[in-house]
């Protein structure tokens, strides 16, 4: 499906915007599912300015969606309606070593990433973003968390822009943080934000990091496409053990199935639409509530229209 084009009107509203707009632009080749229709606008800001800008020009009535790296994300096959906004590496990936075992990391860096340059400064206490795939903007957002360590645990300040263009801070108290949540506006697009670690030998971080990397490869299907967990642990207990008991190990829908490695993994076996892999997710979610009275819930986000 196709959408009317916005590009020109935007173009009229925002005529000093710097970044690339696009109408129509396919979101499946920037999802790890590699699954969905297209966004009816597609923008990419050069950096906060610009969009602050976007933001303060843009008609409150057109939705407004955020991207990432795409790994926690089913786009829904008929699309997303109005402006899908994903910040580049090139104006959202600077990170920075600050004093007092400090880094300071744009929306746009890999989770990866940003345990690995604190591993190097010697920073501690990040090691764990390693077996998040992801990017900070989204572990912001999700409180993102893996290997013993949450976001909330080291997150000192998030800045972002809200919708109507105006820059706003987030102390770690003003996020609201719980499992898998946080209570930050959702309008707010996150552009950077402000960690803390503790003084550490950079050879037994990276030495950590390589164990979290070895544990991941040996228990994730973490070379298939895939969206990574795709349902919350329950209070007291693991989605794939409560996935496993359903019998949904190995289970197929389309051409959409359960991990046999991981079963609270989705994967796309290569000819999968995004409506085979939320269909197949909700077969689960149904089978773990009948099976044993527990209401799985998604961590997985689904945008758009079927």
């Amino acid at each position: 499906m196709s959408f009317p084009d916005l590009s020109g009107e935007i173009a009229r509203l925002a005529p000093e915007l710097r970044g690339r707009v696009s109408a129509n632009e396919p979101l499946a080749p920037y999802t790890w599912f590699r699954v969905g229709g297209p966004a009816q606008i597609l923008f990419m800001p050069a950096d906060e300015a610009d969009l602050a800008y976007f933001l303060s020009r843009l008609p409150r009535e057109i939705p407004v969606n955020v991207i990432g790296l795409g790994s926690n994300l089913i786009v829904r096959d008929g699309g997303v309606a109005g402006v899908v906004i994903r910040l580049s590496a090139k104006g959202f990936g600077d990170i920075t070593v600050e004093d007092g075992h400090r880094l300071r990391v744009g929306a746009a860096v890999p989770d990866v990433k940003a345990a690995r340059m604190a591993a190097e400064a010697g920073i501690d206490g990040l090691a764990f973003f390693r077996g998040i795939p992801g990017a900070i903007g989204g572990a912001l957002r999700m409180n993102a968390g893996a290997h013993g360590g949450e976001t909330k645990d080291t997150m000192i300040a998030a800045r972002g822009v809200d919708r109507d263009g105006a820059i706003r801070v987030f102390t770690n108290d003003l996020m609201g943080y719980s499992y898998r949540h946080s209570s930050a506006p959702e309008s707010v697009i996150f552009t950077q934000a402000l960690f803390q670690g503790r003084p550490g030998e950079p050879g037994e971080i990276l030495s950590e990091m390589d164990r979290i990397t070895a544990a991941r490869e040996a228990s994730q299907p973490i070379r298939e496409k895939t969206g990574g967990s795709t349902f919350k642990n329950p209070e007291g207990d693991k989605a794939w053990r409560l996935i496993d008991a359903a019998g949904c190990r190995g289970l197929v829908l389309g051409d959409a199935q359960v991990s046999e490695m991981h079963c609270n993994f989705l994967i796309n076996r290569g000819g999968a639409t995004a409506a085979d892999i939320e269909n197949l997710g909700e077969t689960v979610r149904r089978r773990v509530r009948e099976t044993s009275g527990v209401d799985l819930h998604w961590e997985i986000r689904r945008i758009g229209v079927a």
